[in-house]
Formats: structure tokens, C-alpha cells, sequence
């Protein structure tokens, strides 16, 4: 990281001419014998005192112009908590890197997620438009490992056309609950740019924004619970799921009350876990084991031949702790969705697997499927039937549960089936490997942070 060259150049100056004046007024006053020496040695010593009034004035106003850069600081960070309380999308990422330039010595300034560039305002945007994948190796580089990069070559950067007048980069993180969401980037034309300052501006900044992205979490995810807790009674207590069960119950209890007594038993059981259930997360088997009882109400309405479900052997993976109602959602999708208009039998598959430390879970069916102009809209949010709010609502939970790399993928062939992936990132990494790690300075490092 280079200094200032004028500030250098300028300090080199001011002391060279403060030792010669020193030098000469000490050789005047005290070695000289000459008439005109006492005069010289005044003079000197004036020009000592200039120098030192010229030194603190322009440290005055240094202090004035940092203090300027302070509140024009504090200004900036006030006006990005508006731009991020929805937070990190292209467009709270354009606001932010348009409002940043304006404040940074950078000709460029960027923002990206884990793949992709989310803003970019300054010197060669053409080039960077929102939506674009990453690319810089060296953001991909900060993106896995989290540290922050300095780059003071243009080789290092690869850019071409317009773009090869940028010379240099600072690259920052931007952290959400110890997860790397994306990267704060400076780019500079010249490398001698890349002052102390800017690396505090750019380190201040990231850290700005991930604070804010956090808060944006913590506040959506309070209102995502809120919302589910409601949703998920509003979902399941459904006058048609109830009287629908309750009707079948009395209908078996003249053909076959044995049935009609287990099945009442179990209907108990289903609702008291549901309302009961105040846990954040519970074991993927007792998940499992709600879900089969729903399928048998379901059955039992519709035939013990209209639905057929097989799970994988869980094994350990039955202790797996989930967040209650992500399984249940999909297989009522594939019931209430998915049933071809025969009556044929629908078959659906659960399959749980460790895949490193991250945990797959798939839900299978071979019904009817989901149209392509519906399927392109049905997680995002912009499908408004109980499916469409039922997947984004699992999706967002996985996230908030498990970081940003978890979630929900949906793959549909109509007419042939859908199959619908559960991410679940680092659920099985091993409580002591994160202790470990911490111990060797990264609790540190966060407390710095």
C-alpha cells in the first residue's frame, strides 16, 4: 500500500530546507565572525518559524479537511441503511455503489454476491452490467477465503478494453452471521491511489454494509416467523383439511370403527404436534412422522392406493435437526398438485443425504407437473397459489436457518413429474471443528470486526 507521493514529496521538502536554515543559523550565531552573519542568523531563524507556521497550518487543515471527511462519512453510512433495509439485491447495490463513488478517490466502485456482479458505478460499467457473472479470480478468491485484498498490478485484474484503465483494486467481504455474501470493491487507475485511507474507507464500508445486511436479516426473518406461524395455522386448521378428516373418521366408524378409532387417535396426535410444536428446530424423523400422518388422513379420503410414499433409511440422519414444516409443504404440493385426474396411484420419493457437510433432502413425485411458464415463477414469489407461498416460505426458512447458500431448486417435466431439492449448507459440519477454528484466532478477529 503506497502513501500519498505529493504528501511525501511535500514533507521531504519542508524538513530538507528546515535542517539547511538550522544549519546556517547555528553556523551564524555561533562560528561566524562575519558583521552581516548576526543578521543572516536572524533571518534563518525567521524562516525556521515561517516553516513551522506553514507546518501547522496545513496540519490544521488537514485535521479540517478529515474532519470534513468524517461527516461526509457518517452522512454516506446514514443515507446505505436505507438502501439496504430490504436487503442485498441490484438495486440496493447500484444505489449504494452510485452514492460510495462520490465519496472515494476509487474511479470505480463494485458490488457482487457469491457469482455475480450486483452494481457497479464508474470508469468501464459497460462492461460490468448487473446480472453478469464475476470476473476477477481475485474476487473469487477473497469470496472463499474471506480475506481482504489489496491489488496493485493490472495484470492481476485482467481486464480489457476500457477496463484496462483500472491498475488496482481493494476487495473487502461483505459478512452476514459469519457467512460471505459478497464483496465491496474500490478499483483505482493508478495504484498510487490505494492510500492507507481508502483501504480504512473500503474495510469500513464492507463492514457498514454487512452490519446493515444483518439487521435486514434478523428483521425479515422475525417477520418471516410471524408470518409462518400464522400461515401454518391459516394452512393446516383449514375448515375443508378438518372436516374433510373429521368426515372420513365418521364414515369409517360404521365400516370399520377399529380404523376409525386409530385414525382419531392419530388425528390428536397430528394437531398437538402442530400446535405444540414451539421448538425452532426438531429432529428430521419426527418431521418425517408428521408427514406420514398426514398422508394417512389423505389416504383414507381418497384410498389407500392414491398415494404411496417411500423414505430412504434415514440412519443418523434421523437426528438431523430441521425446522418444523419443511417437509410436510412439499408432499401436500404433490398431493394436492400433482394427482393425475385417473386416480392412478401417485408415488412419491423422499431421499436424505450427507453430501460433505451439507444435507440433501428430495421430495419425488410422478404426477402431473408443473407447467414451464408456471415452474419460472412458482419459488420466487410471483406465483401467488398455497404452493407458490408454500415453497417460498420453506426456501426463505432454509436460508435463514442454514445461511445464504441454502435453499430450494424445482424441476418439473409436465406430464412426467416434479422433484424438489432441499439444501440444508453445513448442517453436519461438527460443532467442534467451528470451536477449533475459533481458538485459533478468528474469535479474535470477529470481535475486532
Amino acid at each position: 500500500m503506497e502513501r500519498d507521493p505529493k504528501k511525501l514529496v511535500g514533507v521531504g521538502v519542508l524538513l530538507v530546507t528546515y535542517a539547511i536554515l538550522s544549519v546556517i543559523a547555528v553556523y551564524c550565531v555561533f562560528f561566524s565572525s562575519s558583521a552581516a552573519s548576526p543578521a543572516v542568523g536572524v533571518a534563518a531563524i525567521i524562516g525556521m518559524a515561517a516553516l513551522s507556521l506553514v507546518a501547522l497550518v496545513v496540519s490544521g487543515q488537514d485535521i479540517h479537511v478529515r474532519a470534513n471527511t468524517n461527516n461526509r462519512t457518517l452522512d454516506l453510512a446514514s443515507q446505505t441503511v436505507t438502501f439496504m433495509r430490504e436487503g442485498l439485491s441490484q438495486e440496493s447495490a447500484q444505489a449504494v455503489c452510485d452514492l460510495l463513488l462520490t465519496a472515494v478517490t476509487a474511479c470505480s466502485v463494485a458490488i457482487t454476491d457469491r457469482t455475480q456482479i450486483l452494481g457497479f458505478s464508474g470508469v468501464d460499467r459497460k462492461n460490468h452490467e448487473q446480472g453478469t457473472p464475476i470476473q476477477t479470480v481475485v474476487t473469487l478468491d477473497t469470496l472463499e477465503d474471506g480475506q481482504t485484498r489489496v491489488v496493485e498490478t493490472a495484470n492481476a485484474l485482467g481486464f480489457k478494453g476500457d477496463g484496462a484503465k483500472i491498475k488496482g483494486a481493494i476487495i473487502v467481504p461483505l459478512v452476514v452471521r459469519e457467512n460471505i455474501v459478497g464483496t465491496l470493491k474500490f478499483y483505482y487507475t493508478s495504484a498510487s491511489r490505494m492510500d492507507e485511507d481508502q483501504l480504512a474507507m473500503a474495510e469500513g464500508f464492507a463492514q457498514l454494509l454487512s452490519t446493515q445486511l444483518s439487521l435486514s436479516y434478523l428483521e425479515q426473518q422475525a417477520e418471516l416467523a410471524a408470518r409462518m406461524e400464522l400461515k401454518a395455522l391459516q394452512a393446516q386448521i383449514n375448515p375443508h383439511f378438518l372436516f374433510n378428516t373429521i368426515n372420513t373418521i365418521a364414515s369409517y366408524t360404521r365400516t370399520d370403527p377399529t380404523k376409525a378409532r386409530t385414525m382419531l387417535r392419530e388425528f390428536a396426535v397430528y394437531y398437538r404436534r402442530l400446535l405444540e410444536n414451539s421448538e425452532d428446530l426438531i429432529p428430521l424423523a419426527s418431521e418425517i412422522e408428521q408427514t406420514e400422518r398426514y398422508l394417512m388422513f389423505q389416504r383414507a379420503r381418497f384410498g389407500e392406493d392414491s398415494v404411496q410414499m417411500q423414505i430412504s433409511d434415514l440412519g443418523e440422519l434421523g437426528e438431523l435437526r430441521v425446522p418444523a414444516f419443511i417437509l410436510q409443504p412439499l408432499v401436500e404440493n404433490a398431493v394436492g398438485h400433482g394427482r393425475r385426474p385417473d386416480g392412478s396411484t401417485l408415488h412419491i420419493a423422499v431421499t436424505v443425504k450427507p453430501v460433505g457437510d451439507d444435507a440433501v433432502i428430495s421430495v419425488t413425485d410422478d404426477g402431473v407437473g408443473i407447467p414451464p411458464e408456471r415452474l419460472a415463477t412458482v419459488v420466487d414469489g410471483g406465483s401467488k397459489t398455497g404452493m407458490g407461498i408454500a415453497l417460498k416460505n420453506v426456501n426463505a426458512r432454509l436460508r435463514g436457518y442454514f445461511g445464504s447458500l441454502s435453499g430450494l431448486s424445482i424441476q418439473s417435466v409436465e406430464g412426467e413429474g416434479t422433484t424438489v431439492v432441499l439444501l440444508l449448507s453445513e448442517a453436519l459440519a461438527a460443532p467442534e471443528q467451528e470451536a477449533e477454528e475459533l481458538s485459533k484466532g478468528d474469535l479474535d478477529k470477529l470481535l475486532e470486526g
